[in-house]
This record gives C-alpha cells, sequence and structure tokens, in this order.
C-alpha cells in the first residue's frame, strides 16, 4: 500500500490516543450468531446481561478483539456495507459451512469466498499462507471517500492511512487487534443504519473533540459513572465512545 503521508503527520482527533476496543454486531437470533462466531474464531462465548454476548477470541489480541452480539427485533434487509475479512486454517471452507455458514461466491477471478453468517451478514475468506495467521485480518468498511475516511479515522485512532487504489485502510492504530481497518469503494450511498459497527474508548471526558471534527452524535447512554455516546462518522456509518476506562 501507498502511504498518505498529509495523515501521518496530521493532528490527533479528539485530543489524544482514542482505543479501538470492539466490534458490535445486530442479530435477531444472538444465541445462533453469537455461536457462530465464537466457533469460526475459536473463542469464548459469555453473556452480556442485556440478552446478547460477547465473544473472545483466543488470539494474543483479545483484549480488544471482541464481538458483542446485540438484541434487535428486525432481520437484515440491506447489503452488509461492513464486514469481517478472514483467513482460512484450510484449503476449504467446509468448517464453517458446519458451523452454519452458507457460500455467496466461490473463488474465481477474485481469489477468496465470500460467506455469510447464519442470519445473512456477508463475510470474506482468503487462503491461509505460512506468515499470515488464521482468523480475522481486517475490517472492511463500504465507503464513498475511503481515502478521505481513512485519513479521519487515522487521526482518531492513531497510525497511519495508506492507499491502495481506490481503497484506502488504516494501519497500525491504537489497540485496533487486526491488520487493517480498509474503506472500500462503493457507488451507492449508505440508506438504513449498519447492522456491524465498532466501538472506541475515548482519551478525553467526552466526544466534543469528534464532533468538532466531523462526527455526529446521535445518542447518549449509560449513568454518569458509564456513559458512552453513540456517534456518526463523516459518512454516517455508527460507532460508541465509551469514557476513558469505562469500556462495555
Amino acid at each position: 500500500m501507498m502511504s498518505l503521508p498529509e495523515v501521518t503527520s496530521g493532528p490527533r482527533v479528539g485530543g489524544g490516543a482514542n482505543r479501538f476496543i470492539g466490534v458490535e454486531l445486530d442479530a435477531v437470533d444472538t444465541d445462533t450468531v453469537g455461536g457462530f462466531w465464537a466457533a469460526v474464531l475459536r473463542g469464548t462465548l459469555a453473556a452480556d446481561g442485556l440478552g446478547g454476548w460477547r465473544v473472545h477470541t483466543s488470539r494474543r489480541h483479545s483484549v480488544s478483539e471482541v464481538i458483542w452480539i446485540n438484541p434487535v427485533k428486525h432481520p437484515r434487509t440491506v447489503k452488509s456495507r461492513v464486514h469481517f475479512d478472514l483467513r482460512l486454517g484450510a484449503e476449504s471452507p467446509d468448517a464453517l459451512l458446519r458451523a452454519g455458514a452458507v457460500v455467496l461466491r466461490s473463488p474465481g477471478r477474485d481469489p477468496w469466498y465470500v460467506l455469510a453468517d447464519p442470519e445473512g451478514n456477508a463475510f470474506c475468506v482468503y487462503p491461509c499462507g505460512p506468515d499470515r495467521p488464521t482468523g480475522i485480518f481486517e475490517l472492511v468498511v463500504d465507503s464513498r471517500d475511503p481515502h478521505a475516511q481513512a485519513a479521519w479515522w487515522a487521526a482518531v485512532l492513531g497510525g497511519r492511512a495508506e492507499a491502495e487504489g481506490t481503497a484506502a485502510a488504516v494501519t497500525g492504530a491504537t489497540a485496533l487487534p487486526w491488520d487493517y481497518l480498509l474503506f472500500d469503494a462503493v457507488p451507492e450511498p449508505k440508506t438504513v443504519p449498519n447492522r456491524m459497527r465498532w466501538h472506541i474508548e475515548l482519551a478525553q471526558p467526552d466526544p466534543g473533540g469528534l464532533v468538532k471534527a466531523g462526527a455526529t452524535l446521535l445518542d447518549v447512554s449509560g449513568p454518569q459513572s458509564d456513559r458512552y455516546w453513540h456517534l456518526a462518522d463523516p459518512e454516517g456509518n455508527e460507532f460508541c465512545a465509551h469514557a476513558a476506562a469505562r469500556s462495555r
């Protein structure tokens, strides 16, 4: 990838090192979806006390490689605009299919599978190499302007933004458990809330710096002692920001 130099030397958004702390996935059947992702990632499943689940992986990044399975009433109705890319530990995805995945597209011109979890959330599966560990290696977000999005998130999370053609990615961000937060160019705009979103821990007491930099405040949740904010980035992708040291 080619680095975007204006980002690596740019100011931090939000006043310091905001930390990535996990991903949240909406599900109607939280038991099935939680069990699926725990099996895929060879992780553990723990009830969150709110009707959902936490999936923790067994990898070295387990502190921030967390997926919260959030209960919702309405099923997915549109294409997933946020998805995981992961590497296989075998030549075929048979183990994932046995866990409940379905094949949406087999390798062809593009050398990877596109699968879907039990509720139709798509994810991509790549072959594993000797220097490439199995499991999730990037979180991918559809974008109208990937370079601007990567620049914004590199300023929020630290690390650097790198371009690869029309796509762009954040790498080296604080506590990001994967190689990349990748923004992939698509022609269509976002029309409904994402069923997958990520959480960050703020370096500051509130998200005022993020709002000044272009985020939109959507809502506030939790008591004063454990408050978190629902926000959207400049392209409308929802994310949650938690007060420092008050991770969900």
